[in-house]
Formats: structure tokens, sequence, C-alpha cells
């Protein structure tokens, strides 16, 4: 019956809902998850126990039966044995009279129960012939054949056959024996119908059979209550399910949380709705009384004080506000209302109320604070007279302006005193003469000016509010009328000065003209100027190709004198001058490579071939083109690739010309026994190609020119290191053309970095003029 116990149990004073029931008893709840079990269990047992009670009555009366026939079997042995002895040494009778005579003598020699039940004795002689019957019968037998029946193991056997269940030749059935009488040769026979057997039987039959129904229907009558009383629990459980759920719901809706304070225990009662509020989840059923002190905020009010004024009887109902540490570590306002119960059950004092999350309304009263203040500063910070009225033409704001033009106290709380009384306060200023300049009747403003008698003016606006109170704002236009007056002064001078205005308009219709002419003229020498940058970039392009292919026969037959195949020159100084040729030579060739490629980059010519190039070997490459200037000014070099296994999107020549002009660049500005570093790191969906090294550096002034084509930190008359200036150029063309950045960072006398910023995957234009624009 756990149902109808929770079902059963009201919500009390003290309690919230009845929580603080038997249900939050540990034992109990776990008892209540085996309640569906319960419910049917008790039913399947009430049908077990009737059905044992009913096969042990079957059993009971079966044995009661068979107790009752072995008796029954044992008296009439009993009855037979005893007449045969009595009648065992007595002579035949001679006639039926005597031998009923002596059959009524043994009869009542016996006791009464040894011939109760409808016992009959038989009295007969050797033939089988009845001499005698008692009790007496009116249609007495005449033989012992028509009461035992025909082929009866009793007649042929007597004494031997002993004691038998027989059918008799009436057709019922009975207990039956035959004795031998010796001395007469005849035969006593005890015979007793089974029906009158078995009458006490049947009587105690019936009685049991009537106390077993009765209490079968008891039982099932308890069950079918038990049965009806579980389904209304059940559904009272629902109802209040559906209670506790829809109470739920609407608090977590209004943000609210319900508790529940035993003040006597120390112990504290939240809703679910509470810990929703909170962020928290439910680890038992109560929480004690210093794990929620230690969530309020110091500065409000702790829950010891409040106990302190509950227990000295100073308050029973309790409205403060206070706040408390949310899961997230954020302070949640909360107001809470509650009342001082007591509860009769247990005599403790429960604070039992509602928690209210009202910290959107405290940060909208902080905000309305600071919007008032933010108000007030800006209406005193005005340099006008303002004054606020409400419908019932009292003051509701002003500012110091205002009181000084009406010469009222600084001090005096006019807030909320009628237009009389601020009046009847101060001295309102003299008027000398007024007059209206604008007037609106439909939405109630007007606008006029007022001069005082200390020769001062006032501009005075006022308007109606929505709640039908006034708006009016006084403005000093001393300054403007004396202005408005100097402006009638000028207009004489303005209208002459319209006809020079008038002059001077011709002239610059003119100068327009002019100015036409001569944006024409820029637009055609601009055009001039492109079409010869073009020219430019076409013949450097030409005169590129044109002088590549002498210089690479001089490289060739200077390389040819200087392997001697066709025999010595016969001079070591040819042999240097064949070697100055060829590296003149290789020099000159790669300035012009790097011009044409700087003319095909500029001429938009040069297009890119991406496929995934390893970052790593693309590097190592690299290096090994330049390892022999490298070894020459014996330096050290460093490769940190992170990841090894990085693969960036690129054409695989341009990539390669970006890292060798970086390098070569590295090595030729880096002194003798110098390092350079090469590093990659990943960032974000880009690669980053750092070029270190610890050369002579780049002076500050001279870093924003760098990477301009032909651009170089030395001049041509203090230029110590060969080069063309279109390293550095190129390679941030070529950066430029896959989407990526270039930026250099140096300091004169420690060393130089350049970065080469390259995107993992494919870059948009939107990508690119973002990149630039980063840059």
């Amino acid at each position: 019956m756990a149902g109808a116990v929770t079902a059963c149990v009201p919500a009390r004073a003290g309690t919230i809902l009845g929580v603080t029931r038997s249900d939050a008893n540990p034992t109990y709840r776990r008892l209540e998850q085996y309640e569906p079990w319960l419910r049917l269990a008790v039913p399947a047992l009430l049908a077990l126990f009737l059905i044992t009670l009913a096969g042990s009555a079957w059993i009971q009366v079966r044995e009661n039966r068979e107790d009752t026939l072995v008796d029954a079997i044992a008296d009439i042995d009993i009855v037979a044995s005893l007449s045969a002895a009595k009648l065992g040494d007595r002579a035949a009778p001679a006639d039926h009279a005597a031998a009923v005579a002596q059959l009524a003598g043994l009869a009542e020699s016996m006791p009464d129960s040894a011939l109760a039940h409808s016992r009959t004795l038989l009295l007969v002689d050797q033939s089988g012939k009845v001499l005698a019957v008692y009790p007496a019968m009116e249609n007495a037998p005449g033989t012992l054949a028509e009461v035992l029946g025909d082929a009866q193991p009793l007649a042929l056997f007597a004494d031997r056959a002993g004691v038998m269940t027989i059918r008799l030749a009436s057709g019922q059935e009975g207990i039956a024996t035959v004795r031998s009488l010796p001395a007469s040769s005849g035969r006593i026979a005890v015979i007793q119908p089974l029906p009158d057997v078995l009458s006490g039987w049947w009587t105690r039959t019936i009685g049991h059979v009537s106390l077993l129904a009765a209490t079968i229907v008891v039982l099932i009558g308890i069950g079918i209550a038990y049965v009806m009383q579980a389904n209304r629990a059940r559904a009272a459980d629902e109802v209040c399910e559906k209670v506790r759920d829809r109470i739920d719901s609407a608090l977590n809706r209004g943000r609210c949380g319900l508790w529940d304070w035993d003040i006597g225990r120390g112990r504290i009662y939240w809703s679910d709705s509470m810990y929703e509020l909170l962020g928290y989840e439910r680890q038992d059923e109560f929480l004690s009384f210093g794990e929620v002190n230690a969530m309020i905020h110091p500065e409000d009010q702790d829950l010891y004080t409040l106990a302190e004024q509950l227990a000295s009887a100073s308050t029973s109902l309790v409205d403060y506000e206070f706040r408390i540490r949310s899961l997230s570590g954020d302070w949640v306002w909360l107001r809470a209302r509650a009342e001082l119960m007591n509860d009769p059950d247990d005599a403790a004092s429960h604070l039992v109320g509602i928690a209210v999350d009202v910290t959107e309304q405290r940060k909208l009263e902080e905000k309305t604070a600071k919007a008032d203040a933010r108000l007030h500063d800006a209406i005193e910070a005005i340099s006008e007279a303002f004054v606020l009225w409400d419908a019932n033409n009292r003051l509701v704001l002003c500012n110091s302006k205002f009181q000084k033009l009406h010469e009222l106290p600084a001090e005096a709380p006019l807030q909320g005193m009628s237009y009389a009384e601020v009046m009847a306060l101060g001295r309102p200023p003299e008027v000398q003469h007024q007059f209206v300049r604008a007037q609106n009747q439909d939405v109630g403003a007007r606008t006029f000016e007022a001069r005082l008698q200390d020769g001062r003016w006032l501009q005075i606006n006022e308007r109606r509010t929505k709640d039908g109170g006034y708006v009016s704002v006084g403005t000093d236009i001393t300054a403007l009328k004396r202005h408005e007056h100097r402006l009638v002064e000028s207009e004489k001078e303005l209208i002459a000065t319209v006809l020079d205005l008038k002059q001077s308009r011709q002239k610059l219709e003119a100068q327009t003209h002019q100015l036409a002419d001569l944006a024409e003229r820029y637009l055609d020498q601009k055009a001039q100027a492109e079409s010869a940058n073009r020219a430019k970039s076409e013949f450097l392009a030409n005169m590129s190709h044109e002088l590549r292919t002498p210089l690479n026969a001089i490289i060739g037959f200077a390389e040819v004198m200087q392997s001697g195949i066709f025999g010595s020159l016969g001079s070591d100084k040819y042999e240097e001058y064949c070697s100055d040729i060829r590296s003149s030579g290789e020099y000159l060739l790669s300035v012009i490579n790097d011009i044409l490629d700087m003319s095909r980059i500029e001429a938009g010519r040069t297009s890119l071939k991406k496929q995934p190039i390893e970052v790593h070997a693309s590097i190592q490459r690299a290096i090994k083109l330049v390892s022999e200037q490298i070894r020459g000014k014996s330096l050290s070099v460093s490769v940190d690739v992170n990841p090894e296994d990085i693969v960036v999107p690129a054409d695989e020549r341009a990539l390669h010309q970006i890292l060798v002009n970086l390098l070569q660049n590295a090595t030729k500005f880096t002194s003798e026994g110098g390092c350079i570093t090469v590093r990659t790191r990943q960032a974000g969906k880009a690669v980053n190609i750092y070029v270190e090294d610890n050369g002579i550096g780049i002076p500050a002034h001279a870093l924003q020119k760098l990477g301009r084509p032909f651009e170089q930190v030395e001049t041509e008359f203090s230029k110590s290191y060969k080069g063309s200036g279109l390293g550095l150029a190129i390679a941030r063309s070529l950066t430029e053309l896959h989407g990526g950045s270039l930026r250099i960072k140096s300091q004169e006398g420690i060393g130089t970095i350049v970065l080469v910023h390259l995107p993992l995957s494919e870059a948009t234009s939107a990508d690119i003029a973002l990149a630039d624009a980063a840059a």
C-alpha cells in the first residue's frame, strides 16, 4: 500500500507541498521503487493463498473421510468380534422368536454407540437363512444373500474376509463383516450403509466448506478493496505528480524557487526550480545551513543574522533581497519572501517561502539610476534654463540655470511643488516686453522671446508632454540679438559685396574652363606614362632576351677556355681572365634573368601551376643550390621545420625562386662565420616560413623601400655588395601571387628576419584583399 500512503500524506504547515514527509526517508524511497511490483505481488499472493487454502481444505476433507471410514471399519470389526464372542458358547435358537430374543439381548448388552448410525446385526444359520435382525425391520431379508448380494466373499469366507466395503443388494455401498459362531454353526453379520457412516463427515464437511467460502469471500473483498485503493493511490500519485510538474513549470517559467528552512535542525530544502535557477544539481534531499550561507554574498545579510532575528521573535515575516553565487560564479540577486511557521507534527519551526530572481530588475534599476544621473548631469550641463512640469502643474525637474534665473534657493526641495509655490520661493525676472515667435495649438507648443529689464533677451520654448505636462527651455539669446543687429548693419555691405561677387563669378567660370583643359591634358599624359611603362617592361623583356643569347655564348666559351679542352692558353693570367669572364657573365645573366622575371610579373604574364609541395623538401633544394656560396663564407645553416610533413599548394618553380632569393640575400649580407636559420610554423590555415640571419641588418629608414623593383639600401656611390635589387621584389611579387604576404624585420648590426606567409588552401580574391589589408 505504498502508493496509498504517498497519496494520503497532506502538505502540512512548515513544508513545501509535503516534501518533508516520509518519502524523504531513504528506506522509504527505496521501498517506493518496488511499489509497482508490490501492487502486483499482493493480489498474486492473495490468489496463491486462496488456492493453497482450498487445496488444504480439500486434502483435509478427504483425509477426514478416510479417517471416518477407518474408524467405522474398526468399530464394525469390534462389534462383530464382541457379538461373536458373546454368542459363541450359546446353542442355536430353536425358532425365530428365540433368535430375535437372543439377538435383542446381545444388542442390549452393548453400548449405544456400537449399533448407532443404522448399523444392523443379522443372525444367520449355517445355510444362510436370516434368523433374526436387530433392529427389527418390517421387510426383513430372508437370506444373507439378499442383503450382501450374490457371490460375496463375505458369504464364502466369513471371518477370513474381515471387514469389507461392498455394494449391497439394495445398490448402496456399505461396510459389512460376517463372523462364524462355533457352538451353533451359525453366523453373525454386521452391516452399515456407507451414507450413514459418512453422515457425520458430511456435516463437518459442510461446516468447513461454509467457513472456507466465507473466508474466500472476505479475502476476495479485501483483494478488490486493495486493488481499488491501489488504483486510487496511483491516480492520486499521478495527480500529485502533475500538480508538482505544473508548479515546477510555473516556477521555472517565473524564475522562482521554493524554500523550506527547518531552523531547529539547520537544514534547508530547495525546490528543483531553485537548483535550475542557480545551475546546481541536486545531490541530497536537503542542504545544510552552512552550505547555503557560504553561497550568500558577504556584503549582504547572512542567514546567521536572520536566524537571530527569528529566534528573538522580532519578526515572523521575511522580505529582503540578497545575492547568492551560481554555479558559473556569477552573483544572482534573489528576493526572498517567507513566513515563520510551526510544524505541529515535530514541533519544529520552519521558514517557508519563495525566492524570486530579481537580477534583471536590479540591473534595470542600476541602469535607470545611471540614466537618471546622466539625465540630471546632461540637463545641468546645458547652457539653457530647463524646467519640467507634470500634468498637475507640479515641478518634476529643473537645473541650476532655472533656479538662478528665478533666484530660487539652491538647497530648496523644489521637486513636487506647484508652480505657485515655486514662484513664491523666488523672484520672477522682470519682463520689459515679449512677443510670440511661433505657436502650434495642435501639439501645445509655442515659442516666444522676452526682453528683461537688465537688457538680456530670452527665447522660451514650451511643449506639452504626452502625460499632459509641460517642458520649458529658456535660452539666453542676448548675443544672438546683438549679432542680429550687427547683421542688419552688415546687410548693406552685403548688397555691395554681391555686385563684386557677380564680377568674380565671370572670372571663376573662365578659370573653370582652364581647369577642364588641364584635366584633359593630365589624362593624356597619364595614358602616355602608362604606355611608356608598358613599353619599358616590353623593352626590358626583349632586351633581356637579346642579351641572354650572347651571354650564354660568352659563358660557354669561357668555360671551354678555362677547362683547356683544345689545349693550354699558355699563361696563368689567361685562366684568371677566363674565370673573371665566366663569373661576370654568370652574374650578368642572373641580373638579366631577374629583370626578365620582374618584367613578366609587372606585365601580368606570369601564371602559376599550383600543386601540393612539401615545404621541407623545397627548403632543402634551395639550400643545396646556394650551398657553394654558404661554404665559401663558412656560414652555418640550421633548419627547423614544424611540422615536417606540411604541404602547401604552390607553384614549385616560384616557391623555389622565393626561397633561393631569400637565402642568397641572407648569404650575401652575412659576414663570414655567421649563422642562417630557416624555420616553418603552421599558423591556422597558413604556414609561415622564416629566413633569419645575423648579418649586417637593415637601417630602419630603408625598410619601407625594400621589396620595390631596383631598390637597394646602398647607393651607387657607397655600394659594396653586388646585385640588381630585384631579389626581394620578385620574392614579394611571387608570394602575393600565391595569396600570401612577405614581411621584413631587421635591426642594424644584429640581423634580419624575412617572413613568408603562404595559405594552406586556395585563396580567393577576397582572401588576398584581406591579407593585403592585414599586412
